[in-house]
């Protein structure tokens, strides 16, 4: 499963050179998860309320072309990896009017744990959610 975020760059994500700071895209990348997640039928919230966080272990960035205020953006998020402790997301950022050549691509990996933080089984302590993020992969 592939979903697709729309994004529409605010001035204040601009920096001096007009073009999106760095650190706007982790923002990004979380609204695009939490889109993927509901269209899987497991929103955050409530996998949160199940008693499952999905902590951030590592963020990776590949900037290829910049984007700019205004441009309207469309981020295609999948979930690239699973074991019963860990999930990795993977995303690509188009300009909306060319979906051919990503202007970045990343991932972000997260823990799956306990409200202690502590990794936990998923597959065996929470089998409906381990099974729908399984079915929501490639």
């Amino acid at each position: 499963m592939i979903s697709t975020t729309k994004i529409n760059v605010r001035y204040a994500e601009t920096d001096q050179m007009g073009i999106v700071h760095h650190s706007v895209y982790a923002i990004w990348f979380e609204a695009a998860r939490t889109d993927f997640c509901k269209m899987a039928g497991l929103a955050y919230k409530d996998m949160e309320s199940s008693g499952v966080l999905t902590p951030l272990a590592s963020l990776n960035c590949k900037f290829i072309k910049p984007a700019f205020y205004d441009d309207n953006l469309i981020i295609k998020t999948r979930l690239s990896k699973l074991t019963p402790a860990r999930v990795e997301f993977s995303y690509e950022v188009y300009r909306e009017n060319d979906e051919n050549k990503p202007i970045c691509t990343g991932t972000t990996v997260h823990a799956l744990a306990n409200k202690n933080l502590h990794p936990i089984n998923t597959k065996k302590l929470y089998p409906e959610i381990y099974a729908i993020m399984q079915n929501s992969m490639e």
